[in-house]
């Protein structure tokens, strides 16, 4: 997997929609096979949601940018949950059918936005990392999307303004430059996997992964909130 180490310098519009259709054509098949059941175990990473909820919020999510809805406290806690309480009644099959419709349709919404809606891509992507890791699947934030998911770590970032991170992955041949490129603010250091790196800027638990962190807390890569 080779990963550019400039991509924080100019934003690629279509990446991310590049990485929904990636990530749909893996994790759909994937959802339409499990049982009725598996969509009420729950979700370690969102505490007092099932795999449904998460679901129910990304569709949800999708369906409000390709519907142009953003109403003050978008997106918010209250918000989401209003939006899973909205899909209660629903069939998991249509929910399923709602995600992919979204995943199918959002990126050119997205790409035509200017960089605000780009994090959602991201969050998605992490999200469907949350449901295999409660299905018990292997590399549950791998898999096709990684290097896209990567390289649209390091565009939201440097949108962002985040704090600057220099992270060399054992599984990409070039580093990965993220956050601001200023140049004020010296860059912290990531050695480790790509999948760990992710964890990390989500908020995800990485006990137990091999890593080295330099010049910066855990806790302040996260670019998700608490």
């Amino acid at each position: 997997m080779t990963t550019p180490a400039d991509v924080h310098d100019v934003r690629d519009p279509e990446l991310p929609g590049r990485l929904l259709t990636v990530e749909r054509d893996a994790l759909i098949p994937l959802l339409r096979a499990r049982d009725d059941d598996d969509f009420a175990l729950p979700v370690a990473a969102c505490p007092g949601w099932t795999v449904r909820d998460v679901l129910a919020h990304c569709s949800a999510a999708f369906t409000r940018v390709l519907e142009g809805r953003f109403e003050e406290g978008v997106f918010s806690p209250g918000s989401n949950d209003r939006d899973i309480a909205e899909r209660a009644d629903w069939a998991n099959a249509r929910v399923l059918d709602e995600l992919e419709r979204g995943m199918t349709g959002a990126g050119p919404v997205i790409a035509k936005a200017g960089g605000v809606l780009d994090v959602l891509a991201l969050g998605e992507w992490v999200h469907a990392g949350d449901v295999r890791e409660a299905f018990g699947e292997p590399g549950a934030y791998a898999g096709a999307g990684l290097p896209h998911a990567l390289t649209l770590l390091a565009q939201v970032t440097s949108l962002k303004g985040h704090l600057p991170l220099h992270a060399d992955l054992d599984d990409a041949d070039e580093p990965l430059r993220l956050g601001d490129a200023t140049g004020e603010r010296p860059p912290a250091r990531y050695i480790g996997d790509g999948p760990t790196l992710l964890r990390l800027y989500a908020g995800r638990p990485v006990a137990g992964a091999a890593y080295e962190l330099a010049g910066v807390e855990a806790a302040e890569l996260n670019i998700f909130g608490d």
